[in-house]
């Protein structure tokens, strides 16, 4: 049986690009990646995910999807939630991998807070052929799944990396981006440095933290 882990890295960060993965693992095959050291990415140091990423990649097939920051902003602002972005990006990997190789069984870590309608949801795009799995927490429980969320934070991890090193040779602050999460020090005091109008475009402008931004400065208008 050959089982499709899915799960995401960086839906909630204020900065960079959310990423999609997916990764097809043999049940045959579990025992090595579980030996392997393979879990939820959370659980997982960013260097060994490296490793981990690197090794799963070559071993299994598999697909990223990175929807950038300015993407995710310009699909909400045409009413496309963050769910929904997700799921597309979902259904893009779950097309891509099952029609050029077998897959028996779906497994998501499901971003939905009612799992089983995104559950149903996938099971009829997928049709009856193939079982579909979304559970809150699939990382923790499903090889496949940590799998997936390994090679897709590594990817988010490498993106961030890049647009820090980026930042940091072209205005020389050592402090860098940060991690892109909101509730960062270092972040916030990135943000701090811009005008709404003037943010990067790796910056998510429809986050509520940049949102408050811009309507403080608005108030002093």
């Amino acid at each position: 049986m050959n089982i499709l882990g899915l799960d995401e890295a960086g839906r909630g960060p204020v900065l960079g690009p959310m990423v999609v993965g997916g990764i097809i693992i043999p049940e045959k095959k579990e025992k090595i990646i579980e030996r392997m050291g393979v879990k939820d990415s959370k659980r997982v140091t960013p260097k060994r995910r490296a490793i981990l990423a690197r090794k799963l990649t070559k071993m299994f097939e598999y697909k990223l999807v990175e929807i950038s920051a300015k993407e995710i902003d310009l699909l909400r602002a045409k009413g496309v939630n963050l769910n929904q972005i997700e799921k597309n990006a979902m259904k893009e990997i779950i097309e891509k991998l099952c029609s050029e190789f077998d897959v028996d069984k779906i497994i998501i870590d499901a971003l939905d807070v009612k799992e089983g309608r995104l559950q149903d949801q996938m099971q009829e795009f997928v049709g009856p052929s193939k079982e579909v799995i979304a559970e809150h927490k699939a990382d923790d429980n499903y090889l496949a799944v940590g799998a997936a969320s390994i090679i897709a934070k590594n990817r988010r991890d490498q993106r961030i990396d890049e647009l820090n090193r980026d930042y940091i040779r072209k205005t020389k602050d050592r402090n860098g981006i940060g991690s892109g999460y909101p509730s960062d020090p270092k972040t916030k005091a990135f943000l701090k440095q811009y005008t709404y109008d003037e943010m990067p475009d790796f910056v998510r402008r429809s986050w509520g933290t940049v949102q408050k931004i811009k309507e403080a400065e608005e108030n002093l208008q």
